[in-house]
């Protein structure tokens, strides 16, 4: 697994790609995730087994393990 580190007042980009039995999951229960990981104003898009998810981190920096459904992630400017 990846480490990626979230800057404090970033905005995210990420592309989720899931399998078979997760892409029947909602974007809203997706979005769930995000935000029980510490994200903050999480807008998921898509459907099937590719979404696309922004949000804010709003906490302190820290660094670490990208999940193995998370194929890209950037900061937005």
């Amino acid at each position: 697994m990846s480490e990626f580190t979230v800057e404090k007042g970033k905005r995210y980009r990420a592309t989720i790609t899931l399998g078979m039995l997760q892409s029947f999951a909602s974007n809203e229960m997706l979005a769930s995730h995000l935000i029980e990981a510490g994200f903050s104003d999480v807008h998921v898009t898509g459907s099937g087994s590719t979404r696309i998810a922004t949000a804010l981190w709003d906490k302190d920096t820290v660094t670490g393990p990208i999940p193995d459904e998370i194929s890209e992630i950037s900061a937005l400017a």
